[in-house]
Formats: C-alpha cells, sequence, structure tokens
C-alpha cells in the first residue's frame, strides 16, 4: 500500500506579508526563508526544522492553489521541545494573548499540552509538547 511518510510544506494565505513574517520569525522563532522560482519572481517562505509554510499574498496567490484560497483559514499544531511555560512567558512579552491552554490534546504520536495563540491573520497556531 502506498503512504505518505511527512508533509514538506503547506501555504497560508496571508493580508500582510511583513507583518506574517515578523510574527513567525519573533513569536515562533522561524526564519524568514525567500526563495526565487523559475520565472525569476521572488517568494516568501517560512522555515523551521526539514518543513516550511509558503506564503501567498490574499488576491495574488501563485498558481496552482486552493480552489478558495482564504486568509485565516489555517488551523495547525506546530511541535516543540521547550517547555510550555517558557512559550507562555515569551507569547506575553511580545503582547500575544493566548486564546487557550494549557490544555490536553492527542497528537499524531500520543498525548501533547497545547497553547492556542493567533497570527496576525487569525489563523489558529497550536503549539504543543507530546507529554513525557
Amino acid at each position: 500500500m502506498l503512504q505518505i511518510s511527512g508533509f514538506d510544506h503547506f501555504v497560508l494565505t496571508v493580508r500582510d506579508m511583513a507583518a506574517t513574517i515578523s510574527f513567525y520569525t519573533h513569536a515562533l522563532g522561524m526564519a524568514h526563508a525567500p526563495f526565487t522560482v523559475a520565472d525569476g519572481s521572488e517568494r516568501h517562505a517560512l522555515s523551521f526544522g526539514p518543513h516550511k509554510i509558503n506564503l501567498h499574498q490574499a488576491g495574488r496567490e501563485f498558481t496552482p492553489h486552493a480552489d478558495n484560497p482564504a486568509r485565516g483559514s489555517g488551523d495547525f499544531c506546530l511541535i516543540t521541545e521547550a517547555s510550555l511555560e517558557d512559550w507562555a512567558e515569551h507569547l506575553a512579552s511580545l503582547n500575544i494573548t493566548i486564546e487557550e491552554g494549557p490544555v490536553k490534546r492527542t497528537g499524531a504520536r500520543g498525548p501533547i499540552t497545547s497553547l492556542y495563540i493567533r497570527d496576525p491573520d487569525g489563523c489558529l497556531v497550536e503549539v504543543a509538547r507530546y507529554d513525557s
């Protein structure tokens, strides 16, 4: 049987490219990773570990794209090794509201504890740590 082994990247459609890049780099420690495609145009991405998030400007999405690309429609979980108490302090220092958490949830590999925040477009971002 064919099976997927992981993910490389996903795409977020954003209203304000600079605000999004600032949020993910400062709040979540990702790296801004601009790249150039074959036609010479520059695109923006955020990298973390072996993964990345490609960013599309709302109204100027690159093709192919989702049938209905919409800003603020993302809802995803990011895994951390750091304590959620440290994350809560860090987020508070940046005046980022924790919507919920810490709360117990179930991740792909078992029990996790999570904090929920929102990015500048309103996407729900879960920062989670696997329970020991």
